[in-house]
C-alpha cells in the first residue's frame, strides 16, 4: 500500500506520538505524585509548576463536559490516519517529515489527555505562566502544548508543500 519512502515517513507518525505519550504520562504523574492539588513549584515567579485540574479542554472551555470531549477526541483520533491516508492517494508530494512528525505530536497529545479523562474525568495541568501581575495564562500541560504547536507545524508543512496553491489552483478553475 505503501511506497518504502511512504512507510518512513509515516513510521514517524507513531514515534512522535509515542515520544509525547510516555513524556506528557510521566510528567502528570510527577504532578499528582509531588505537588498538592493548587500547590505551586516555586511558589512565586512567572512560570510555575502547580497542580491543577481541568475537566474542560483547552483554556478550560468546555468545563464538565467529559464525555462529549471524550467523543470528540475519539474522532479525531479515527480521522487523523483517514486524512493521511487521503493524502498520500490524492497529494503524496504534500506528506513530508515535518507534516508527519506534527501529526505525532497531535496525536500523542489526544491520547496523553483522553487517558486522563478516561481515567479520571479530568486533565491534570500544571505549566502555570503569569507574564505580570494581572495577565494569568490559562494552566496547560505537554499535551495541550504538543496539540498546539503539532497543529501550528502541520499547517506550516501543507503551505511548505504548495498544497495550498494546489488547492487554490483548483478552486479557481471554471465549472461547468
Amino acid at each position: 500500500m505503501f511506497r518504502g519512502q511512504d512507510k518512513t515517513k509515516i513510521g514517524l507518525l507513531p514515534l512522535g506520538a509515542f515520544l509525547v505519550l510516555v513524556f506528557d504520562r510521566w510528567t502528570k504523574s510527577w504532578i499528582r505524585d509531588n505537588l498538592s492539588l493548587g500547590e505551586s513549584l516555586p511558589q512565586t515567579g512567572s512560570v510555575r509548576l502547580t497542580h491543577i485540574t481541568n475537566t474542560g479542554s483547552v483554556f478550560g472551555l468546555f468545563s464538565d463536559q467529559t464525555a462529549v470531549l471524550i467523543i470528540a477526541t475519539l474522532v479525531i483520533l479515527l480521522l487523523v490516519p483517514l486524512f493521511i491516508h487521503y493524502l498520500l492517494a490524492n497529494h503524496p508530494s504534500s506528506v513530508n517529515r515535518l507534516g508527519t512528525v506534527s501529526l505525532g505530536l497531535i496525536l500523542g497529545g489526544a491520547i496523553g489527555n483522553l487517558v486522563d479523562r478516561l481515567r479520571f474525568g479530568y486533565v491534570t495541568d500544571f505549566i502555570d505562566v503569569r507574564l505580570w501581575a494581572n495577565f494569568h495564562w490559562p494552566a496547560f500541560n505537554l499535551a495541550d502544548a504538543s496539540i498546539v504547536i503539532g497543529t501550528l507545524v502541520f499547517i506550516y508543512s501543507l503551505y511548505q508543500t504548495g498544497l495550498f496553491a494546489q488547492v487554490q489552483d483548483y478552486s479557481d478553475q471554471p465549472r461547468g
